[in-house]
């Protein structure tokens, strides 16, 4: 039975049904926003989130290349690709609402991080309705198995975390998101496109959000944000930090040049 706002994380990370870990999201985010779940608690999560039978989770390198033109089968491997970063998205916003209990942070972090898994299970849902639309469905093609993993090698400390899930990840969205769109709309899928749209214009939120309490954690440990920043990327994020940057995108999220552009490829 959830009674603390932990136990509702756990209850979703342990949830492999993709549209019941959206029901369980919206429903506990709107219980902690309205003051029915009154309580934090405290849970450890689990090491990794359940997952649905469907689709089969490859390793990076051996997924099927996705072709960049406006073909049918193209454009449903790109929205079934985003729809599975948005369900990894949603466990990875619950892991760290109740993994970094012990960091003592504001009720401010606990009430974003539990609106940016709100946002993201809304994200998913849109994705598989315009799968469904298109005559497919999430778990239709395979995914890759790679996303969890900045989630495993960032789980002993919140500002690793912060550094490469929001600052990094949801970043590089931002960078290649408005080309995406573009292309959906030179493609004539413009229904498509507005739906990115919506969710890069709401993502600005997600990496403000980590900007924001990395920034009041780095202030609390009396570390520098920037070079702590870059220092944690080094360690932690494998890939590198690819140009093109949206500056305007990441600016709008208080996430300045100073940080990235110094260690970009």
């Amino acid at each position: 039975m959830v009674t603390t706002l932990c136990d509702a994380a756990v209850a979703v990370l342990t949830t492999a049904a993709p549209l019941e870990k959206v029901r369980l999201t919206r429903d506990y985010a709107a219980a902690w926003r309205d003051g029915l779940i009154p309580e934090f608690g405290a849970r450890v999560p689990p090491e990794r989130p359940a997952r649905p039978e469907r689709p089969p989770l490859m390793l990076p390198r051996d997924m099927p290349k996705r072709g960049r033109g406006g073909s049918a089968q193209n454009r449903l491997a790109l929205l079934h690709a985003l729809a599975h970063i948005e369900l990894n998205a949603i466990d990875l916003a619950w892991d760290i609402v109740c993994r970094f209990v012990g960091e003592g942070m504001p009720k401010g972090f606990t009430d974003d991080w539990v609106q940016v898994a709100d946002d993201e299970a809304r994200h998913f849902q849109m994705l598989e309705e315009r799968l469904n639309q298109l005559g497919s469905g999430y778990g239709e093609l395979p995914a890759h198995d790679g996303l969890w993993q900045a989630a495993t090698t960032t789980a002993h400390d919140l500002a690793a975390r912060l550094a490469v899930v929001p600052m990094v990840l949801e970043a590089r969205g931002l960078d290649v998101t408005p080309e995406t769109v573009r292309r959906l709309r030179e493609f004539g899928d413009a229904e498509s496109a507005a739906l990115l749209q919506v969710i890069h214009d709401e993502e600005i939120t997600h990496v403000a959000a980590g900007r924001r309490w990395f920034g009041h954690l780095c202030a609390k440990r009396g570390v520098d944000p920037v070079e702590t920043w870059q220092d944690l990327v080094k360690r932690y994020f494998r890939g590198g930090l690819k140009k093109p940057f949206n500056v305007t995108s990441r600016q709008a999220a208080d996430f300045g040049p100073e940080f990235y552009e110094p260690i970009a490829e």
